[in-house]
């Protein structure tokens, strides 16, 4: 029988995954990437979710890569290690992509050090909140790698692209208040206040549309890859969308309503 790796609760609309492998800081195997696979799957089915919450139980957000796992891989035949390699990329990848194509708020509370995948993994998410006692580090070049959790896609975005291969070519450690300054993080909480304050956050900011913010979100996504017209192209497309939706129609004819009544 598996162990449980990752844990889901619901409250108030707002769903919160904590990675569940505290005495190894919550570093990622296959078992725990398959676990928040499937809770990332249900999540964006389930329409009462409104918005995401990840973080991770114990002292760290996340370690990155399981070691041993890398170790196990060294160990395959030779002809076997690439391909056994570019079918875990597919699996790293198709969780990534899950957070960062969520059509809700995703909000990573970053409880500790987010390290390799782990601080990639943060940086899927719409906004990070990071407790005073975290730190990020793209720490892949120190086992002779590159960033494989979307990290060459999402630090250039986040911090631009000098800032990002300094930070990929050196694998330095980023402090709580410098990850803050740098745009890594968007807020910081004391650590007996992040989770509270991350849902309370993920509450305001879905607390529109759901349509709406799927949407505009989807577009967004892609606003830095697209040219104006592509945007507003889309844009348009999902106007068409929203002006057949219930939150649409029931907003104006509220206003409407209420613009209609003698003062």
């Amino acid at each position: 029988m598996s162990e449980k790796r990752i844990e889901i609760t619901h409250a108030q609309g707002v769903a919160t995954i904590a990675l569940n492998r505290p005495d190894k800081r919550n570093a990622m195997n296959d078992e725990m990437r398959s676990q928040l696979i499937e809770a990332l799957e249900a999540t964006a089915a389930d329409k009462a979710v409104r918005a995401l919450v990840i973080t991770g139980n114990g002292k760290g957000f996340c370690a990155g890569g399981d070691i041993a796992g890398m170790e196990a891989r060294m160990k395959a035949p030779a002809g076997e290690i690439a391909f056994n390699g570019w079918s875990r990329q597919l699996r790293v990848h198709h969780c990534v992509g899950l957070l960062h194509l969520m059509p809700k708020p995703v909000i990573a509370a970053v409880n500790g050090p987010a390290a390799g995948l782990g601080a990639d993994l943060a940086l899927s998410c719409d906004f990070v909140v990071a407790s005073h006692g975290a730190c990020f580090t793209w720490s892949y070049i120190h086992r002779g790698l590159v960033p494989d959790g979307g990290g060459l896609y999402f630090l250039p975005r986040r911090v631009g692209l000098a800032r990002a291969k300094e930070l990929i070519f050196g694998g330095r450690k980023v402090e709580a208040e410098e990850a803050l300054r740098l745009g890594i993080a968007d807020r910081l909480a004391a650590p007996e206040n992040l989770l509270a304050e991350a849902q309370a956050w993920a509450r305001e900011l879905s607390a529109g549309s759901p349509a709406a913010l799927a949407l505009g979100k989807t577009i967004l996504n892609q606003s830095f890859e697209m040219t104006a017209e592509q945007i507003f192209a889309q844009g348009s497309q999902a106007q068409g969308i929203c002006y057949t939706s219930q939150e649409h129609r029931s907003s104006v004819t509220a206003f409407l309503d209420k613009s209609a009544k003698p003062r």
